[in-house]
C-alpha cells in the first residue's frame, strides 16, 4: 500500500505543489515519502480530512493507511487525554483560536487504552489565517519507558550501592569521635582502614557513573598513546599476584610479533581490569590471557590486536550471553553493581573495536576484544 495513491479531499490543495512534481507517496506535498519516516505521520486537509498516513502510524495505532484516508480526523484517529476526554473535541483545531500555531508533545491514549506520544502543528495561510493543514506526529512510548525504566534502575542501583559504604563510614568516623580515648592504636588502624576501603568504593561507583554517562552521551574522550598489551596485562597479573593470588592461576600467552597499537592506556587498564576481575571473581580454575595480532575491525587498516581472557567455571548460560553487555547485568551474586561490562563495551567500541563473549574450550566463560592499531596518520 502507497498512500501516495490517495485521492482523498484537499490533496490538490492550490498551496501545494502539482502531482506530477511531488516524490512517489507524498500526497500531502512533504517533499519526502513518508513512509521513510521513523515516526507516525498524518496530515489532514482544510477540512479535516486525513491526506496522510504512513506506514509508521499504521504500526503505531495498528490502524490501515486506507481505512483512515478520506476519514474525518477524529474518526481515523480517535484520541483521549489520561483524564477520558476526546482530544479533537477538546483542543478544537479547526474551530479554536487562530493565534495557535500547535499542540505541545503529550501522552494521549488510542482505543483500547495504548499510550501514545502525540504532537500536531497548525500550518496556515497566514498568521491569523484559517487552517491549511493539521500535521500530527505520533510516537510509540515504549522507547521512552524503557529509558526511564533504565534510569530509574541506574539511581535504585546507585543509592543502594552507596548506602553501604557510606553507612560505615558514618558509622567509624561517629565512634571514633565521641569514644577516640577508649581504643587501642590497632583498633583505631582497623576502622580507619575500613572507612579507607568504603570510600575507595565510593570513589570506584562515581567513576563508573561519570563513564556511562560519557559513553551515552558519545563523549568519551581517548588520549591515544602506544600501548604494549602484553605488557599491559603482565602487570595485572602481577597486581593479582601480589594480592594473594597463586601465580600458576594465570597462564598469558603473547603472539610475537604484535602490531604497534595506538590506544587510551589508562581505558585499556580498565577494559583488562573489569574482564580478569570478572574471570578471577567468577570463574574458576586457571584464568588464561591470548594476545595476538589479527585482522583489524576497521577497513582501512590491515592488522589489530586480540586479547582473549577465559577461565573454566561454570561459564555464562547461553540465553543470558545477548545481555552481558547491557547494564546491571550480573553472572552470579558475588557482588558488583553490573555496571562494568557495559563500560568495557562501551570503552572497546569508542577505540573503534569489537568485543564478543562465548563459552571457552575448557566450558568457562571466554571474552575477546579486538582493536585497530589507530596508527596516527603521521607515522603511516
Amino acid at each position: 500500500m502507497s498512500v501516495g495513491t490517495s485521492s482523498a479531499p484537499g490533496a490538490q490543495d492550490a498551496g501545494n505543489p502539482p502531482a506530477a512534481s511531488r516524490p512517489p507517496g507524498d500526497p500531502a506535498g512533504l517533499g519526502i515519502d513518508p513512509d521513510q519516516l521513523p515516526d507516525g505521520l498524518v496530515v489532514a486537509d482544510e477540512q479535516g480530512h486525513v491526506i496522510c498516513f504512513n506506514a509508521a502510524a499504521e504500526r503505531i495505532t495498528a490502524v490501515r493507511a486506507e481505512d483512515a484516508l478520506g476519514q474525518r480526523l477524529e474518526k481515523a484517529l480517535p484520541l483521549e487525554d489520561l483524564e477520558g476526554r476526546r482530544w479533537w473535541q477538546l483542543t478544537d483545531p479547526y474551530g479554536g483560536l487562530a493565534i495557535r500555531v500547535g499542540q505541545p508533545e503529550r501522552n494521549l491514549l488510542l482505543p483500547g487504552g495504548r499510550e501514545v506520544l502525540v504532537c500536531a502543528r497548525y500550518v496556515r495561510t497566514r498568521p491569523t489565517g484559517p487552517l491549511r493543514r493539521l500535521v500530527v506526529t505520533l510516537r510509540d512510548t515504549e522507547a521512552r519507558r524503557r529509558t526511564e525504566r533504565s534510569h530509574a534502575e541506574l539511581i535504585a542501583t546507585v543509592a543502594h550501592e552507596l548506602r553501604s559504604p557510606l553507612t560505615s563510614v558514618k558509622g567509624f568516623t561517629a565512634t571514633l569521635l565521641a569514644k577516640w580515648e577508649r581504643f587501642t592504636d590497632d583498633q583505631k588502624r582497623l576502622m580507619l582502614e575500613t572507612v579507607d576501603a568504603d570510600a575507595d568504593r565510593v570513589t570506584r561507583l562515581i567513576a563508573e557513573l561519570l563513564d556511562i554517562s560519557r559513553i551515552d552521551s558519545g563523549r568519551l574522550e581517548l588520549r591515544r598513546q602506544p600501548v604494549d598489551m602484553g605488557a599491559a596485562v603482565g602487570r595485572h597479573i602481577q597486581a593479582y599476584v601480589a594480592a594473594g593470588q597463586p601465580a600458576d592461576r594465570f597462564l598469558l600467552r603473547v603472539q610475537q610479533p604484535l602490531p604497534d597499537l595506538w590506544a587510551d592506556p589508562d581505558k585499556i587498564d580498565q577494559v583488562l581490569s573489569n574482564l580478569l576481575e570478572n574471570a578471577v571473581r567468577h570463574g574458576e580454575g586457571t584464568v588464561t590471557i591470548d594476545v595476538t595480532a589479527t585482522a583489524s575491525p576497521r577497513e582501512d587498516e590491515d592488522t589489530g590486536t586480540s586479547v582473549t581472557v577465559s577461565d573454566e567455571g561454570p561459564g555464562i548460560p547461553e540465553e543470558s550471553m545477548n545481555r552481558v553487555f547491557t547494564r546491571f547485568w550480573r553472572g552470579s551474586k558475588r557482588g558488583g553493581t553490573g555496571l562494568g561490562l557495559y563500560i568495557v563495551k562501551g570503552i572497546v567500541e569508542v577505540h573503534g573495536g569489537t568485543i564478543t563473549v562465548g563459552r571457552a574450550p575448557g566450558a568457562g566463560a571466554e571474552f575477546r576484544f579486538t582493536l585497530p592499531v589507530s596508527a596516527p596518520a603521521y607515522l603511516a
